[in-house]
């Protein structure tokens, strides 16, 4: 025994749990989950979005796609041209943790790359392509 009271009285629960277990006496009990839907609206009884507004999110952009051979991707040095599975000019797909969102264009603003959105995927829509 330790010097612990606290201790002591729980490890008499587990020897007791285990002795009950071992004789076939432990039956599971069905307890009742708290119902959170409440907690989660705001006061006009719509969901509040203010607890996901600070989640960080990974946006980008993808001009297009290939599949090349091991042997291929080792053979690639500066110069070397990949062809890639989209025309030219068609539109980028635009990803937020790799979920295509929208489609949009490359623009140039103050030297820096930006895409400006053409067509953003409706929240329908990308909830079809997930299942």
């Amino acid at each position: 025994m330790t010097d612990d009271p606290n201790q002591d009285d729980m490890a008499d629960e587990w020897a007791a749990a285990l002795e009950q277990q071992g004789r076939g006496e432990v039956q599971a009990q069905q307890m009742e989950l708290d119902d959170f839907s409440d907690a989660q609206k705001g006061v006009t009884g719509r969901p509040d979005l203010d607890v996901i507004l600070d989640i960080p999110v990974t946006i980008s952009m993808e001009v297009g796609r290939t599949s090349i051979t091991i042997r291929n991707l080792l053979q690639l040095n500066q110069g070397s041209v990949i062809e890639l599975d989209r025309l030219a000019g068609e539109p980028l797909d635009v990803l937020v943790n790799g979920t295509l969102i929208a489609h949009g264009e490359v623009v140039v603003v103050n030297e820096k790359f930006g895409i400006r959105m053409t067509d953003v995927i409706s929240p329908s829509e990308r909830i079809k392509k997930l299942r």
